[in-house]
């Protein structure tokens, strides 16, 4: 299987990694925290610095389904980028987070500014918004294809 493409800093040009990096700020999260609910607003994203924080997606019916588990250097949240600007899925810490958290708006307004840094961050996200699907996907099917095993609610 091919390498998640998760990591927004590292894709960036050390110039514009410098002029994000000036609009965040480090936030923490303990073990279960609820950090974004699926249809809510997307105002911030984070890139997780230590620990690993597991993307749920609602299934009517049943409960919540993990569709992935980020870990450090991952960008965690990318419907902040695309109106209308509500989360697709849900996150939860799995284990305590140290991130670096950005506003949403304010990382809209520098890419608008900089046309290099927004090219570099709309296609990373790009590329991360194609792997978080397919994974989503894949997960889905080995749990409710025709011999899935998903707990009955």
């Amino acid at each position: 299987m091919i390498a998640a493409p998760t990591n927004l800093l590292g894709a960036l040009p050390p110039g514009s990694r410098e002029r994000l990096m000036e609009h965040s700020r480090e936030v923490s999260f303990p073990a279960g925290a609820r950090i974004f609910e699926e249809g809510r607003r997307a105002d911030r994203f984070w890139v997780i610095r230590t620990g690993s924080v597991t993307l749920d997606l609602h299934v009517p019916g049943r409960r919540a389904v993990v569709v992935e588990t980020l870990s450090p250097g991952d960008l965690l949240g990318w419907s902040w980028l695309f109106p209308p600007y509500a989360w697709h899925l849900g996150a939860e810490a799995l284990s305590p987070v140290r991130a670096v958290e950005f506003d949403a708006a304010r990382v809209r307004e520098l890419c608008e500014e900089d046309p290099v840094l927004g090219r570099a961050v709309a296609t990373k996200v790009a590329e991360i918004v194609a792997h978080r699907l397919q994974s989503a996907r894949t997960r889905l099917l080995d749990l409710y294809g025709p011999y899935g095993n998903a707990p009955r609610p």
